[in-house]
């Protein structure tokens, strides 16, 4: 259903936005997700389970909420980026940008000519309401959807200057674990480098006025510490995550109960 992004207009107003992860793709989760009042779903192509026929249902269950849907692709593979863009996405996410070459590209895949290389679909595809609504996407799209750059390296880091610059590019968001990677040290959060260089890749962002700056929080940050921060669009949980902590609360509890129970 194509309307205004609730999620850039959220952005836009200033107001400080929660995201949740979905690698399930499954539109009963996404749809409790949305209940729950998230701000966006981002459902994850590069780790996730789904393909296009999943997570086109999940976005129908997202239509009824004010919770954006938004997809991390594998690449900046414009016909993976145009294919995605068709069943209606209201973001895309590219993980690992490195340089402005890559970021230039995200937004030609994503701009019909003649502002850039999109195939030309609306008159049919789910994201114009299968027609009904071509024209208006056509003109309006552009300005809807939520261009995601993710930092994910060092060189990601020594280049944000010049991928921010990039016109359409929305918002940079600091994924630490893989920006950990780079440096050989792998999930090594308490290693002085790795805090230094995520801080490095946070301030960076954070003091430009031209796109937003989204995370994922580490260093012992809570969602709420990140935003305190200047955070702009926190995405902490998952459906997997939520479900799996739940899960094995709900288990200990049963079974630390039982401890302290007489046998009959």
């Amino acid at each position: 259903m194509f309307r205004t992004n609730p999620l850039k207009a959220k952005l836009a107003r200033g107001e400080p936005t929660l995201g949740a992860w979905s690698t399930w793709t499954h539109a009963a989760s996404i749809e409790l997700m949305a209940m729950a009042g998230y701000d966006a779903i981002i459902i994850d192509h590069e780790h996730g389970l789904g393909g296009l026929a999943e997570t086109q249902s999940c976005l129908q269950a997202l239509s009824a909420h004010p919770t954006a849907g938004l997809v991390r692709i594998p690449s900046a593979d414009p016909i993976y980026i145009k294919r995605i863009l068709d069943i209606g996405v209201e973001g895309i996410m590219v993980p690992g940008v490195e340089d402005a070459e890559t970021a230039r590209a995200m937004v030609a895949a994503c701009r019909y000519p003649p502002h850039g290389t999109r195939g030309s679909a609306y008159g049919i595809a789910r994201a114009s309401n299968y027609g009904l609504a071509a024209e208006r996407y056509r003109d309006t799209s552009a300005a809807e959807l939520l261009i995601i750059a993710q930092i994910e390296s060092v060189a990601g880091v020594l280049a944000v200057d010049e991928i921010a610059a990039v016109d359409g590019i929305d918002m940079l968001f600091v994924g630490p674990f893989d920006l950990s990677g780079s440096l050989g040290k792998l999930g090594r959060f308490d290693d002085r480098e790795v805090r230094d260089t995520i801080a490095k890749a946070e301030a960076a962002i954070r003091d430009r006025d031209d796109v937003w700056f989204g995370a994922l929080p580490s260093l012992d940050r809570s969602a709420a510490d990140m935003v305190a921060e200047g955070v702009q669009f926190v995405a902490n949980r998952s459906d997997g995550t939520l479900m799996r902590d739940a899960a094995v609360a709900d288990v200990g509890d049963f079974r630390t109960a039982l401890k302290g129970m007489a046998p009959r």
